[in-house]
């Protein structure tokens, strides 16, 4: 069963450059992991502080392969100097 995770990250005050850096360098390698199906960053009209990460996994074995990664690792050792963070890990119910 696959799994999306939906992330909303708000830059810390100054912090918003750092904060895209982080979040740009783990597109390319989170999307090189054999079990993602998606993994893209998008930014909210209205605040540029705020992004939104929206990945999408074959199952949960992939998603607990991609928190052992390297780059994974790195995001969580960097992203609360950087960033407010909710995450939400989702099952789908009905999807087209």
């Amino acid at each position: 069963m696959t799994v999306k995770i939906i992330a909303l990250l708000t830059a810390r005050p100054d912090r918003k450059e750092a904060l895209e850096a982080l979040l740009t360098g783990m597109i390319a390698p989170s999307r090189a992991e054999p079990g993602n199906l998606r993994y893209d960053l998008w930014r909210d009209q209205t605040d540029p502080t705020r992004f939104v990460l929206d990945e999408l996994y074959t199952n949960s074995e992939a998603v607990a392969a991609h928190r052992e990664t390297h780059h994974f690792r790195a995001y969580l050792a960097a992203i609360n100097d950087l960033a407010e963070r909710t995450a939400l890990l989702l099952d789908p119910v009905q999807v087209g």
